[in-house]
């Protein structure tokens, strides 16, 4: 006999695993196939899984939704291999304290260098400053959207469409952040090395120019990584299009600017050298230098420039080789996916991926300390914008600041070649006035 339950119909007793079924679903006058009394309420209910052997065979076959899950199968291998995040809430704290100390300093340098591309009108500050946007960019879509919000708070769990469209974002703002170097290498390879063709080119509104339309052809090619898989839960292995959107990311993002990057600071740092063993070339006699006393006049100025442009050139190979160091680990950890274990599988793959992740998002907060240890202009700005109004060369700077600023179509070599002629009218006009009261 099975086991007693409630006499009422449509009892709680099982509210689950036991549902009544209706009296019409055996013929009436039979025995009570559960071991009730023929005639009662219970002789016509039956409760599937609750009656005895006899029971089983007038009984119907309704689904049980807690056996069934129960029974579910298994998880699968692919399950069982899904692999682990082995750094737990280092990553979540890593990006916090990153976004927390980046933006910031990523606002301050913005600040400072608007600030100084205003009063110097110098092409080097505009590409400095779009540097300087992009890296912001990047750490609001990529470390707070991507890594925080997407991940650590919602775990993925949003509508596809908008996973989609904020990596289509995320790439976007990550080319914008490392194409904005490569105009700035450029100008300075073409003011170092044709310092009359840079005098033509380089002037505020050409550097304009040129940042708007890298930023839209970086907007333009984040649009095909719309349809990039998730590399952290996607358990088949790449496909065609996964290999060529792969291939094109490391392109775009470390192959071809590190490229440029080489040959144009190689030619820099040749031109450079070239130019140091000119000055320590062949001497007039008498220690003088070939030329005599203009060129001993002329010999302060060139040793300044020499030096201002040696600074320049500091900063710009301290900013290419952060970025082709800190970028390396990710790039041969997206191939190393694409041919050889999947992140999804292997462990390690996902430690190695989750830590050149971080070393990568790292390049979007180290600039304002490279700018501050090279340039002392930058140095005297932040203390002018930071603090205090008492710091010294803080008036100095706001009195340049409250100057009319010059023309924006004029370059900066033709504004000083300008001073320096004005100044030796200056000069000339002087000496006449002083022989003519010497005849006088």
């Amino acid at each position: 006999m099975g086991p007693k339950h409630d006499n009422t119909e449509g009892s709680s007793a099982h509210p689950v695993c036991c549902p009544a079924v209706p009296r019409w679903r055996l013929p009436r006058g039979t025995g009570a196939p559960d071991g009730g009394v023929p005639g009662s309420r219970t002789s016509g209910v039956v409760k599937p899984g609750c009656g005895g052997h006899n029971a089983r065979r007038g009984m119907i076959n309704w689904p049980n939704v807690t056996v069934a899950a129960q029974l579910a199968p298994p998880p699968g291998p692919e399950e069982l291999k899904r692999s682990k995040c082995v750094l737990g809430l280092i990553p979540v704290v890593y990006y916090s304290a990153l976004l927390c100390v980046g933006v910031p300093v990523n606002v301050l340098t913005a600040v400072v260098l608007s600030r100084l591309a205003c009063r110097t009108q110098k092409t080097l500050y505009y590409y400095l400053l779009a540097v300087t946007g992009s890296d912001i960019l990047t750490q609001l879509f990529i470390i707070f959207v991507g890594f925080l919000l997407e991940t650590a708070v919602f775990h993925r769990e949003v509508p596809a469409l908008l996973l989609q469209a904020v990596s289509a974002a995320e790439f976007a703002a990550n080319h914008a952040s490392i194409w904005s170097t490569v105009p700035l290498t450029v100008d300075r390879y073409v003011a170092l090395c044709h310092p009359l063709l840079h005098r033509q080119i380089s002037y505020p509104e050409r550097a304009r120019r040129v940042i708007a339309a890298v930023l839209a052809l970086s907007l333009a090619s984040g649009v095909p990584f719309f349809w990039w898989s998730d590399v952290w839960r996607s358990s088949r292995a790449p496909s065609a299009l996964d290999a060529a959107l792969i291939w094109t990311h490391v392109v775009l993002i470390y192959f071809l600017p590190c490229s440029i990057f080489l040959v144009l600071n190689s030619l820099i740092v040749r031109t450079l050298r070239a130019s140091h063993r000119q000055q320590r070339g062949p001497r007039a006699a008498g220690g003088e230098p070939a030329g005599g006393g203009c060129q001993e006049d002329a010999g302060p100025q060139r040793r300044r420039r020499q030096r201002r442009l040696g600074k320049t050139t500091a900063m710009l190979l301290a900013i290419t080789s952060a970025f082709s160091v800190l970028w390396a680990p990710r790039t041969a950890v997206v191939i190393y996916h694409l041919y050889g274990s999947s992140v999804h599988l292997d462990w390690r793959v996902h430690l190695a991926y989750d830590l050149s992740n971080m070393l990568a998002m790292l390049n979007t907060a180290v600039n304002f300390f490279l700018y501050c240890f090279v340039s002392r202009p930058f140095r005297e700005t932040v203390r002018a914008v930071l603090l205090l109004p008492w710091a010294p060369g803080a008036r100095c700077q706001r009195g340049a600041l409250r100057r009319q600023p010059a023309p924006a179509h004029a370059s900066v070599s033709s504004l000083c070649s300008g001073k320096y002629k004005r100044s030796q009218r200056d000069g000339a006009g002087q000496m006449s006035l002083r022989g003519a009261s010497h005849a006088v």
